[in-house]
C-alpha cells in the first residue's frame, strides 16, 4: 500500500535508505532493484537504551540522532534520502465507508470527512488515505483506508533524521511497510486473509492483509520488554541481565523461572492477538484467517510461535524478509541473515519504497 505522510513531488525515481527507528533499536536497509528482483546492498542494526523511545514517542532525541549517525557511518551509506515509519497509539488506521467519489474529490474533502473517525483535533494530525474499492451491495459507498498521525510525532522523527545528516522524504506506517515486505517475498493467494503480527519491544501491531491490501490493523501495548520485565520480577535480576537471558546471551540461574516468565507473557500476548482476530472476524462475516506470520524482535522468543498457534488454532510461521532478496554471499553471511531476519521485516518493506523528485 502506498500511504505516506511526507513525500516529495513526482518525476525521476531516486534511491533511498530505509530506517526502522524502533523503541529497542534502529535498523538500516538499503536495496536496489535489478532485473532479477531486489538486491541487498546495506544492512545494519544498533541498539537504543530503553528510555530513548517510549511507546513510540522519542524521549532522548540526541541519543537517537547519534545512533543513526553512527549506523550510517559504520555501513558507509552515501544515500541521504531516507524512508522511515511510525507505529503505536499516535497512528490511527481505520477502514471506513464514504459516499462514492473520485480520488481528487476525496482529497479535497478528507479533512472534514475524517473528523468523526479521529480521536485527535484534525488540525493536529496529518491525514492520508487509500481507496480500497466500491462496496459490493450497491449502496453508492466506497471503502477507504484512512490513516492519521499526530504532526508532533512526525516532526520528532523527521527532526532526528535531519539532525543525523539525512533527508527524510517518506514517513510511512509499520503495518504498510510489512505489507510491502510480504508482497515481494510471499505470493498473494486470492481469497486468503493473512495476519501479520509484528512483535516489537514495546508495541505489537496486528494487521490483516487480503489480496495484498491491509484491511484491518490494531496495536497492542505489549512486546519484548514485557518478557524482560517479567523475567526481572520472577528472577530478581536487572533489566540488562533479564534482556541477556531473553536473547540467549546469558544463562539463567533458575531455568524454570525463566520458562515460567516467558510462558506467562506469551500466553497473554497470544490471547490479545486472538481477541484482535476475533474482533476482525466478528465484523467480516464468512471470513477467516488462513495464516499468521510473526515478525519483529519479539518473534524470536522461544515458544511464542507455538503458543500463538495453540491459542488461535491458526498456522503460524515467522516471516523471512530476505526470502526472495539477492544477497552477495561475500558481504552477507547466510546464517547471520537468517538469525537477524525477524528484526528486519519493517525495514525491508521500507527499502522497497522510492520517491520521485523534480
Amino acid at each position: 500500500m502506498d500511504l505516506s505522510f511526507l513525500s516529495l513531488p513526482f518525476l525521476k525515481k531516486k534511491d533511498t535508505v530505509a530506517l526502522d527507528i524502533g523503541s529497542n533499536s534502529v535498523k538500516l536497509v538499503q536495496m536496489v532493484r535489478s532485473k532479477k528482483g531486489w538486491e541487498l546492498l546495506k544492512l545494519g542494526m544498533a541498539a537504543l537504551p530503553p528510555e530513548a523511545i517510549v511507546d513510540g514517542s522519542i524521549i532522548d532525541s540526541m541519543t537517537v540522532t547519534s545512533t543513526i549517525k553512527d549506523l550510517v557511518k559504520e555501513h558507509g551509506v552515501k544515500v541521504k534520502d531516507t524512508v522511515s515509519s511510525l507505529t503505536g497509539h499516535s497512528v490511527i488506521i481505520k477502514k471506513v465507508s464514504f459516499p462514492a467519489m473520485t480520488e481528487d474529490e476525496l482529497a479535497e474533502s478528507i479533512q472534514w470527512e475524517a473528523e468523526q473517525y479521529i480521536p485527535f483535533p484534525v488540525a493536529d494530525v496529518n491525514i492520508d488515505f487509500q481507496i480500497l474499492g466500491s462496496d459490493t451491495e450497491g449502496r453508492g459507498q466506497m471503502d477507504v483506508m484512512l490513516v492519521a498521525v499526530k504532526k508532533d510525532v512526525i516532526n520528532d522523527y523527521t527532526n532526528v533524521i535531519r539532525e543525523a545528516g539525512l533527508n527524510p522524504v517518506v514517513i510511512d506506517v509499520d503495518s504498510f511497510a510489512l505489507e510491502n515486505m510480504m508482497e515481494i517475498n510471499y505470493p498473494v493467494t486470492p481469497g486468503e486473509n493473512i495476519a501479520m503480527v509484528n512483535v516489537g519491544a514495546s508495541i505489537t501491531s496486528i494487521s490483516i492483509v487480503y489480496g495484498g491490501l491491509t484491511i484491518f490493523t490494531r496495536s497492542i501495548p505489549m512486546g519484548g520488554n514485557q518478557f524482560t520485565e517479567e523475567m526481572q520480577r520472577q528472577l530478581n535480576v536487572s533489566f540488562k541481565d533479564a534482556e541477556d537471558m531473553k536473547t540467549g546471551k546469558k544463562e539463567a540461574a533458575e531455568p524454570d523461572g525463566l520458562l515460567s516468565a516467558i510462558e506467562s507473557v506469551s500466553n497473554n500476548l497470544a490471547f490479545e492477538v486472538k481477541r484482535s482476530l476475533d474482533f476482525f472476524l466478528g465484523g467480516a462475516q464468512g471470513s477467516y484467517v488462513n495464516k499468521i506470520y510473526l515478525s519483529g524482535g519479539g518473534s524470536t522468543i522461544a515458544g511464542l510461535r507455538e503458543m500463538m498457534q495453540e491459542k488461535t488454532s491458526i498456522p503460524v510461521d515467522v516471516a523471512d524478509p530476505f526470502k526472495n532478496i539477492e544477497a552477495d554471499a561475500k558481504q552477507f553471511d547466510k546464517e547471520r541473515l537468517k538469525l537477524v531476519a525477524p528484526y528486519f521485516g519493517v525495514a525491508v518493506g521500507l527499502a522497497t519504497r522510492r520517491f520521485a523528485d523534480r
